[in-house]
């Protein structure tokens, strides 16, 4: 399973692109509204928010759009009644795909991303045809030249984590979905800065990509689906050559 920090990066990079857009606010307050009606609006008895609220001051969100994501979590304010649903889909050339959306209307969700695929050569998959590709985990890339390898081994997994390899320049921490606030809360109290912290799906296989026309083309199709309002994760199962990833840096 592990090898995954490459597209955590691509993602991490264009979240910063995102950020100027304010693409990423909308995503992270989603997920703290849903966080708070599920744990409550203590950060401090909700990792889950905490881990949100760390995500949301990384990129500048203000405070205000902190308060207000939390309060419609637990009914404060009107506009916490979000749904999620999930897409599985074939990108251009077959690739698996599975779209993750949070919405207050479905019907349009749906609609958009439905769109989306028709106009790029992709099309829906059966339910379970594409996610039995994956395995939901949580995934956690620190730096590795901000922390000693074998300090941040003892600590994941003795917190719980399955593994943990080193990655060009990144440690990636891999963990059971159930244990991933554990490992994240211990990293966290021990003051070790992440680069990327969540629990997402991983391929087990990924297809990998040789040519720079279908990694521009995949990369394409991924963003128009993340940049829909109500998409909240795209994960795909490709793998692009470092080579080819390079130049289209």
């Amino acid at each position: 399973m592990a090898g995954h920090s490459k597209w955590a990066n691509i993602k991490h990079k264009k979240g910063r692109a995102d950020a100027a857009r304010g693409k990423v606010f909308s995503r992270i307050a989603k997920e703290m509204t849903v966080a708070a009606r599920m744990g409550g609006g203590d950060p401090s008895a909700n990792i889950t928010l905490r881990m949100l609220i760390g995500k949301a001051k990384a990129v500048n969100m203000p405070n205000d759009n902190i308060d207000r994501s939390i309060k419609k979590g637990t009914g404060e304010l009107e506009g916490g009644q979000l749904e999620e649903c999930t897409y599985e889909a074939y990108a251009p050339g077959g690739v698996g795909v599975i779209i993750e959306a949070l919405t207050d209307n479905k019907n349009r969700a749906a609609s958009e991303i439905k769109n989306v695929l028709t106009k790029n050569g992709a099309s829906l998959a059966q339910q379970g045809a594409v996610s039995r590709m994956f395995q939901r985990k949580g995934h956690i890339l620190v730096d590795a030249a901000k922390v000693e390898e074998e300090k941040l081994m003892e600590l994941v997994l003795e917190a719980g984590a399955e593994d943990m390899t080193r990655e060009d320049n990144q440690f990636e921490i891999l963990t059971a979905p159930g244990d991933y606030n554990t490992v994240a809360n211990a990293l966290s109290e021990a003051e070790i800065e992440t680069v990327s912290s969540e629990v997402t799906m991983l391929p087990d296989m990924p297809t990998e990509v040789k040519e720079k026309a279908q990694a521009e083309k995949l990369l394409k199709f991924v963003e128009l689906l993340e940049d829909l309002d109500d998409v909240q994760n795209v994960y795909p199962a490709f793998d692009i050559d470092d080579a080819i990833l390079a130049e289209l840096e």
